[in-house]
């Protein structure tokens, strides 16, 4: 079974599993900002494991279907539970956001599975909005929350991830990233990434 870890691709998936474990350590212990700089790591690792896999040349065709099912479980682990965690913890776990979490999950869930069996449209655009926009809209609420009076800072990200959430299963068609926008999401996830982990020392 472990032996389908050894690609290269498999192995950058399992980096990504990594850093959302470590980020969901730091959103237990209330530690939000380490949190989401782990998590943007696991999104760095989602984008750079799909590229890694389409230029492996000759990859075993058993390889590849394990990579599929674990990046699907990667997603769901970086894309859903993740934020649904950290909302709860910078909303004191109140009521609101027990169904901001639930809605994540249950949409994240429905997205995933219906992209697992049906893919992109013909297209090539995804329907609904992708999990891995989650991450990265959190660290931007997090960067600017210095700036949102601190009373409806909490009430702010769940109406946003509450409609997120709708989003993901919305009949939207959204075009996938292109290559330049793909380089943008990565510098903004490191340098996010770099100024939450300064400012949670």
């Amino acid at each position: 079974m472990l032996k389908y870890l050894w690609d290269p691709a498999n192995a950058i998936t399992i980096g990504g599993l990594l850093f959302s474990s470590a980020s969901l350590f730091f959103a237990l212990s209330e530690q939000i900002d380490f949190s989401i700089a782990a998590a943007l790591w696991a999104v760095l690792a989602d984008h750079l494991d799909g590229v890694v896999a389409a230029r492996t040349r000759n990859r075993d065709r058993d390889v590849a279907k394990i990579g599929k099912s674990l990046d699907g479980f990667g997603d769901i682990i970086y894309g859903a539970v993740l934020p649904a965690a950290n909302v709860i913890q910078l909303s004191q776990a109140s009521v609101l956001a027990l169904a901001t979490a639930t809605t994540l999950l249950v949409a994240g869930a429905t997205r995933l599975s219906y992209f697992a069996n049906f893919g992109r449209s013909p297209d090539g655009r995804f329907l609904g909005v992708p999990l891995s926009y989650d991450v990265p809209l959190l660290a931007l609420f997090l960067l600017l929350q210095p700036m949102i009076p601190g009373e409806s800072f909490a009430l702010i990200v769940n109406i946003c991830f509450l409609l997120l959430a709708i989003a993901h299963v919305a009949p939207l068609r959204v075009p996938a990233p292109s290559a330049p926008a793909y380089a943008a999401i990565s510098v903004f996830a490191v340098a996010a990434s770099a100024s939450l982990a300064s400012r949670g020392l």
